[in-house]
């Protein structure tokens, strides 16, 4: 089946459920037992429960995956993953321009329970190559980086982790797995932040991941159940009803993203413009080979490289939300400098490009016209 068939049917047969053509939510903590050591699939809800389930099953299919697995949030599904690899002593190499928020529990969390984190510019191969050694466990990618969409060479860092006998993960939120299936191009375990474009609608909070290697998933597993980094059945729900348009939305947010872009290249009031879809991006052949297209996320820098006028910017906008998230069917703009990124020194969030004078931009679903008209009035 082609991928808007699986989002639509993965995971889910109706007639296991009375016939309902819609996942039940089962709202319940436990499942009753039959008798005394019976095996159960479903005994307590933590562990897991069927409308859980049948979400990690779609998901799975989407990322080409064996195994999926539904958090609490994206940061829980980070949290589960680094905590199966790395104990103290060991040494996870990291993209060095990530989410803000991971940026924090690897520093503030993980590095003082003895965890070496090292932060190396991934977009040439040769600067892993060159920081790998045996005390490395784990390479911890983003492509495209949020929030200057970097992208990396998700095959040949692979590559070179394997020799190495590393394991790469890669936080896969803003291609979505409609644009990017890294365990395709060799990546050994896939995040999202579900919160974003697959649940798709801001109403939901919940992390996913996806792998293939069955001793590894059951570790994970593990370590979820066991800290109770798990989801609701609501949450559940509600991505798993999200998923079923991902493919329209990610098809809107693409066409929505590509116009915008190439309306503000232009525009007086923007010094620079961050969108994998321009040929100028660095890293613009790459996306046309490992992504199917270019996303719904833009960056810009303003000419006025200050607080005051990127705020100028962003209350002013109408249809624009000024908020903390992306990937919602409604247009958002960002503060990177003191929203997503807001928990880095200053010092580190200049010398990775972000400037208070940048936003980040989510294209929503509107309607083109309306976004463009919005924005114009908005730079003026």
């Amino acid at each position: 089946m082609k991928f808007s068939t699986r989002a639509i049917h993965a995971g889910y047969q109706a007639k296991a459920h009375q016939g309902a053509v819609m996942p039940p939510i089962y709202q319940t903590s436990v499942f009753a037992f039959e008798q005394i050591g019976a095996d159960m699939e479903f005994s307590y809800a933590r562990s897991g429960t069927p409308t859980r389930a049948a979400l990690e099953d779609c998901f799975a299919s989407l990322e080409n995956a064996r195994h999926g697995m539904a958090f609490a949030s994206g940061m829980a599904a980070i949290d589960g993953v680094l905590r199966a690899f790395l104990q103290p002593g060991d040494e996870v190499i990291v993209v060095a321009d990530l989410y803000g928020g991971a940026w924090r529990l690897l520093s503030k969390v993980m590095a003082p329970l003895g965890i070496k984190v090292s932060f190396v510019d991934l977009t040439d191969p040769a600067n892993l190559e060159a920081a790998i050694n045996p005390a490395v466990k784990l390479v911890w990618l983003e492509s495209p980086t949020n929030p200057l969409l970097n992208l990396v060479d998700i095959a040949a860092l692979s590559a070179i982790a394997h020799a190495h006998g590393a394991h790469v993960a890669i936080d896969n939120t803003f291609a979505t797995p409609y644009l990017q299936n890294p365990l395709d191009l060799g990546a050994d375990i896939v995040v999202h932040s579900a919160t974003k474009y697959l649940g798709g609608h801001s109403d939901v909070l919940l992390g996913l991941v996806a792998l293939n290697d069955d001793a590894l998933q059951q570790k994970i597993r593990f370590i979820q159940n066991s800290a109770g980094n798990v989801p609701g059945p609501q949450d559940c729900f509600l991505v798993l009803r999200g998923i079923k348009t991902l493919a329209l939305r990610m098809e809107r947010h693409c066409d929505n993203a590509e116009k915008v872009a190439a309306f503000l290249v232009d525009h007086p009031a923007i010094e620079k413009v961050f969108f994998p879809g321009l040929t100028d991006h660095p890293q613009h052949a790459l996306a046309k080979t490992q992504m199917r297209r270019f996303g719904g996320i833009i960056s810009i820098y303003l000419k006025e490289d200050t607080r005051e006028a990127a705020n100028r910017v962003a209350t002013r906008l109408q249809l624009f939300a000024l908020a903390e998230s992306l990937g919602g069917v409604e247009s958002l703009v960002n503060h990177s400098w003191t929203m997503s990124h807001g928990s880095l020194p200053p010092e580190q969030k200049r010398a990775l490009g972000l400037r208070e004078g940048g936003l980040r931009l989510s294209i929503g679903i509107e309607d083109i016209d309306d976004i463009l008209a919005d924005l114009a009035q908005a730079l003026a």
